[in-house]
C-alpha cells in the first residue's frame, strides 16, 4: 500500500554531513510514524531514528543523539534524516521505514511494515 523511495546517500569524509530523503507514495496519509534503520551485512538491522507523522515527536538511538536529526514534511509525504558529524562507524546501508500501527515501541523493527530499498552511506577517515 505504501512505497518508499530513498535518496541522498553518498560518500563523505569524517565530520561531514549528508541528508537522506525518503518519499512515500500510495496511501501515506494513514501512517503513524516513519523511521530510519541501518544494517551492515552480517549484522541485525538496528534502529536509528523515528518521527510520528501527526505530532512530529522524535526518538533517537543513543549512538546518534546530538548528531542526527529526523524530520518530516507532511505536505510532501517525505521524511528526512540530517546526518551531521558523520563517523566511520556510521557507514552502512540506511533503510527508510514506515508504520501504520500504534505501539509502545519506537525502535522495534517488527512494527514497521514498509521499507525502502536502502541508501548507501560511506564515511572515510
Amino acid at each position: 500500500q505504501v512505497a518508499l523511495v530513498e535518496s541522498g546517500g553518498g560518500s563523505v569524509q569524517a565530520g561531514a554531513s549528508l541528508r537522506l530523503s525518503c518519499a512515500a507514495s500510495g496511501r501515506p496519509a494513514s501512517l503513524y510514524a516513519m523511521g530510519w534503520f541501518r544494517q551492515t551485512p552480517g549484522k541485525e538491522r538496528e534502529f536509528v531514528a523515528a518521527v510520528s507523522w501527526s505530532g512530529g515527536t522524535t526518538y533517537y538511538a543513543d549512538s546518534v543523539k546530538g548528531r542526527f536529526t529526523i524530520s518530516r514534511d507532511n505536505a510532501k509525504n517525505t521524511v528526512y534524516l540530517q546526518m551531521n558529524n558523520l563517523k566511520p562507524q556510521d557507514a552502512t546501508v540506511y533503510y527508510c521505514s514506515a508504520r501504520r500501527t500504534y505501539g509502545r515501541s519506537w525502535s522495534d523493527k517488527q512494527y514497521y511494515g514498509y521499507w525502502g530499498q536502502g541508501a548507501q552511506v560511506t564515511v572515510s577517515s
